[in-house]
C-alpha cells in the first residue's frame, strides 16, 4: 500500500471512531468504579493518576502523521498532569482507533519507574485490552501505578493530600 492510500486509511479509521466508541468501551459504571480506584489510590499516597481515553486523534494530529505517543505527550499537558507538587503525576492514555496504549510519566515519578516498568504495565493492559476487558485492564495498570507511589510518595498519617486532578477518565 502506497504512502498516500495508508494515510487516508489512518484518517478514516481516525474518523470511524467516535465518541460512541468511547462509551462502548467504558460504560458509566464502568467509568464509576475507575474513578473510585484512583479517588481510593490517592487516599494511600501524593502522586495522582489521570486516565483519557480517545476514539481516535484530530484531523491536525493525523494531517501531520503524529503519533499516538505525540497526542498523550500533548494531553498530559492539556489535562495539567504535569501541574502536580511534588512532578509525580501519570497518565495512561488509550487511542481505540490504533489500539494504542502510551503511559506518561512527570520527571518526578519516572526518575524512580526501574526500566521496563511502563512498558510492562502495557504490555499487561494489551493482554486484557484484545480479550476486550477495558476495565479489567485499567484497573490493573492503576494498581501498577499506585505500587510505585506508595513506594516513593507514601501518604503520612495526618498528613494533607489535596486531589489536584481530577479522578474521573477524560473521554474525548
Amino acid at each position: 500500500m502506497g504512502l498516500g492510500l495508508k494515510r487516508l486509511a489512518r484518517l478514516l479509521r481516525h474518523r470511524w471512531f467516535d465518541e460512541s466508541d468511547t462509551r462502548r468501551a467504558m460504560g458509566p459504571q464502568a467509568l464509576e468504579r475507575i474513578q473510585q480506584r484512583i479517588a481510593a489510590s490517592e487516599r494511600a499516597h501524593t502522586g495522582e493518576i489521570r486516565v483519557c481515553v480517545e476514539a481516535g486523534l484530530p484531523l491536525s494530529y493525523l494531517w501531520r502523521g503524529a503519533s499516538a505517543r505525540e497526542r498523550a505527550v500533548s494531553m498530559f499537558g492539556k489535562l495539567r498532569v504535569w501541574d502536580t507538587e511534588a512532578n509525580n503525576g501519570v497518565l495512561i492514555y488509550l487511542l481505540l482507533a490504533e489500539h494504542q496504549i502510551e503511559i506518561v510519566a512527570d520527571r518526578g515519578i519516572a526518575r524512580h519507574a526501574p526500566p521496563g516498568h511502563w512498558e510492562s504495565i502495557v504490555n499487561g493492559m494489551r493482554q486484557e485490552f484484545r480479550a476486550g476487558r477495558f476495565e479489567p485492564g485499567l484497573l490493573q495498570a492503576i494498581g501498577a501505578v499506585e505500587a510505585l507511589m506508595l513506594q516513593h510518595w507514601p501518604q503520612a498519617e495526618g498528613q494533607a493530600n489535596p486531589n489536584e486532578l481530577p479522578d474521573r477518565p477524560h473521554l474525548a
